[in-house]
């Protein structure tokens, strides 16, 4: 089978859903008479080129979004065409409209931001996200869902689906296995710390972490620091000043984006993982955390109750005093903290990027079928 996959997240640095495709890609060309050919308007990494010796790249010098945006419409239909894939797969919310009629295609729909929690994202991504999904969505002869709260969220957006949504969960799996410590020792990282990962953008609730962090009593600071590692994103107050503010300067340490091997020592070294969000449609730094044996706090909302399990401490995300109840109760209170932890590898075993992808691989033949009983 011949599979298209649209690659272009993997030509950045990787976050959330880059490194679902990754890891999925991974694991798919492993299975039998599977050939995966992946398509991207820049080049990869060197790292992921390596990764991924066994497949076909296809991928240009495109700059901006403009040419990006005309190399998803025009050239990326015509690779799969010029290499006759079987079917096609868009791992982030969208499809091409001008793929072969006889090409199955199938599309990973991750979460609902631009309709759940829309007021966190950039208003071209929102609109984007708008008309780009529903597309996707209509035109796929088979959808998948990172998580049941997705596909339940999805369910209840869109009539057309009938029965062509499917839930596969992600995998775990750790980001390094060559944990890096020199970023503790750099930034004088030298005492407990608890760990936020993520892009800084609204919707992971940054702000009211680091306000119901303030709010903890001086002694309770002092056992614990944060460890904010992220690019940044967009919109909301900055960061810097906010940790000015509220007088967190030595409470608080700023790392920006980060090497696989130094997320994984953070991981591997934090009492627990910050994960607060307004919305997430799986949370994979949860599941990332939890394989170092890192229990997490997190939010009580959309898909991270069923990813946390019983590894996790769930909060209100709009309520910074329960924001605060969580850190100090983690920080404080050992036993719990402890309980946590010892619940993590059992937690994870739910969680396997081979059962993955052997799922989307019969969720493709699927497709198949269906399109030819369309189309003969």
């Amino acid at each position: 089978m011949k599979v298209g996959v649209d690659a272009r997240l993997l030509s950045r640095p990787l976050t959330g859903i880059g490194r679902y495709t990754l890891e999925m890609c991974l694991a798919l060309s492993k299975l039998d008479g599977v050939s995966l050919h992946l398509f991207s308007p820049a080049p990869f990494p060197h790292a992921i080129m390596s990764a991924l010796q066994a497949t076909t790249i296809r991928t240009l010098h495109c700059k901006g979004p403009v040419l990006r945006q005309l190399w998803g419409a025009f050239i990326l239909p015509l690779w799969a065409k010029q290499d006759q894939v079987d079917i096609f797969w868009g791992p982030s919310h969208r499809l091409p409209g001008l793929l072969p009629k006889a090409t199955a295609r199938v599309v990973t729909i991750h979460d609902l931001v631009w309709k759940y929690a829309g007021e966190t994202m950039r208003p071209i991504s929102r609109l984007r996200e708008s008309i780009q999904m529903p597309h996707a969505i209509k035109n796929a002869d088979a959808v998948v869902a990172d998580s049941t709260a997705t596909t339940d969220a999805i369910k209840a957006e869109f009539s057309i689906l009938n029965n062509k949504i499917n839930t596969v969960l992600l995998g775990a799996s750790q980001v390094s296995l060559s944990p890096s410590l020199l970023s503790l020792k750099e930034n004088a990282i030298t005492r407990p710390y608890f760990l936020f990962i993520g892009t800084l953008e609204p919707r992971k609730n940054l702000s009211r972490l680091l306000t119901a962090y303030s709010r903890l009593p001086v002694p309770v600071k002092e056992k614990a620091m944060l460890v904010i590692a992220g690019g940044k994103g967009w919109g909301g107050v900055n960061i810097e000043t906010l940790i000015t503010d509220l007088d967190l300067n030595d409470h608080v340490s700023l790392l920006g984006y980060v090497d696989e091997a130094t997320l994984a020592g953070l991981y591997s070294n934090a009492l627990f993982l910050a994960m607060p969000s307004l919305h997430e449609g799986f949370g994979l730094p949860l599941l990332e955390a939890m394989t170092y044996g890192t229990p997490v706090l997190t939010a009580n909302n959309s898909s991270m109750p069923e990813v946390a399990g019983d590894a996790g401490l769930f909060v209100d995300a709009l309520d910074i005093d329960s924001i605060a109840r969580g850190l100090e109760q983690l920080i404080s209170d050992e036993a719990v903290l402890e309980a946590l932890a010892d619940n993590t590898a059992c937690n994870v075993k739910r969680f396997s990027w081979d059962n993955s992808a052997q799922q989307l691989l019969d969720i493709f033949k699927k497709a198949i079928t269906a399109r030819h009983s369309r189309i003969h």
